[in-house]
């Protein structure tokens, strides 16, 4: 096995929404196997959900960004910036994750979906005084999510259609590279400001809840910590909400059990498992681990495939299937273990109100380009579309 040329990340999605061909088919001989990262370093990545379970849960892994090989730099990346705790270990990451858990309480992610379903509405509302055709990228799933967070933030009133346009232009596909880092630059220089004025007075929102339950915490975390929830609470969400509509609209999959509010909840779960946003994580061996009778070198980065391991027949039955009927709960599309995605629950809440609300709003909604001509977001860490052309109304 250890013989074996290497496969080369990164491995797009097959037909746009299943996983790699290539790991698929490792998952059922060789669910751990040699694959070459960008940076040319060798190591492992695991593709059955049990194995996937057990890297993500052992201490043994490490999650420090400094250690692990990626797919998306060819360069080794430095250690975690003060608050990017995602790419530390406890205690570090134990300590900021601790602030933030209060913050995204089932209870107070419920106590949202009234303020998310009026902004879902008044973005309906746009979308059909606008007329067809539309970008549901451009004009639903992202502005969605970013207002959202402004929310949570705390970003004030006046500041928040700048705040989104600029969140929206930094991760446009038609944004120029510069131009993407001076939205990027405003996004954070307005967080900065934000910070200043909320030491003067913290509000009820989570950026008050830090300087409140964080004294010592630094601009630069506060700052940091911001643009985490940013990219963890905006990118994901609105690509499953793209993805899913291209999903459900090229394969023509029938969207009564999404809008059904009895069974729209397992729906939902069903397109988090089947959607390929997230291709895996990476971890790293803090000493040498043994994984399906493979010794993985202290050292070697192993990543860990999360679409194949949603996709596990030994897991959910006919897995290669979309049924919106079927409970999937157990899908790892949010991780597992203490790096399991903070968020979750807002997430489930925007796609609870926002997708079902998409297809009750516009029942004939479809496609406006051929799903060939889709730009797939297939070079990028979160995976999805980067623009949606649909219509509605009379052909």
């Amino acid at each position: 096995m250890t013989d074996t040329e290497p496969i080369t990340l990164p491995l797009a999605p097959t037909d746009a929404v299943h996983p790699p061909r290539e790991l698929l088919a490792l998952r059922e001989g060789r669910p751990i196997a040699r694959v070459r990262f960008t940076d040319g370093k060798v190591g492992w990545v695991v593709t059955r959900r049990a194995t996937v379970r057990a890297v993500l849960a052992d201490p043994r892994f490490s999650a420090r960004q400094e250690l692990r090989s990626t797919w998306t730099s060819p360069v080794p990346l430095p250690p975690a910036a003060p608050g990017m705790f995602i790419g530390m270990d406890p205690p570090d990451h134990t300590r900021y994750r601790h602030l933030l858990t209060g913050q995204f309480t089932v209870r107070r992610m419920r106590r949202l979906t009234d303020r998310i379903t009026a902004i879902t509405g008044d973005h309906l509302d746009r979308m059909a005084a606008a007329g067809a055709p539309a970008d549901l990228v451009r004009d639903y799933a992202v502005p969605i999510p970013a207002l959202v967070i402004c929310e949570m933030l705390g970003v004030p009133d006046d500041a928040r259609e700048k705040f989104r346009a600029d969140i929206t232009a930094a991760s446009h596909q038609d944004t120029p590279p510069a131009d993407r880092q001076r939205h990027l630059g405003a996004v954070t220089t307005l967080l900065g400001d934000l910070i200043t004025a909320k030491r003067a007075d913290p509000g009820e929102d989570i950026l008050g809840g830090l300087i409140t339950d964080g004294p010592d915490l630094t601009d630069a975390e506060l700052v940091n910590l911001a643009l985490l929830l940013l990219g963890g609470g905006l990118d994901t969400t609105a690509n499953v909400i793209a993805l899913g509509a291209f999903t459900l609209l090229r394969d023509g999959v029938p969207t009564a059990p999404l809008t059904d509010p009895a069974t729209s909840e397992d729906a939902v779960e069903e397109l988090l498992r089947y959607l390929p946003v997230v291709p895996g994580t990476v971890r790293s061996a803090l000493t040498d681990v043994e994984l399906e009778g493979v010794r993985v070198a202290a050292g070697e980065s192993v990543m860990v495939s999360l679409p194949t391991a949603n996709r596990d027949p030994e897991h959910i039955a006919d897995p290669d299937t979309l049924d919106l009927t079927r409970p999937a709960a157990g899908h790892l599309a949010f991780g597992h273990g203490v790096h399991q995605c903070l968020g979750q629950q807002l997430a489930r809440v925007e796609l609870r109100v926002a997708l079902p609300a998409l297809f009750r709003r516009f029942p004939d909604l479809r496609l406006a380009a051929d799903p060939a001509d889709v730009p797939l977001r297939d070079d990028m860490v979160v995976y999805g579309v980067h623009a949606l052309p649909v219509t509605w109304g009379p052909a």
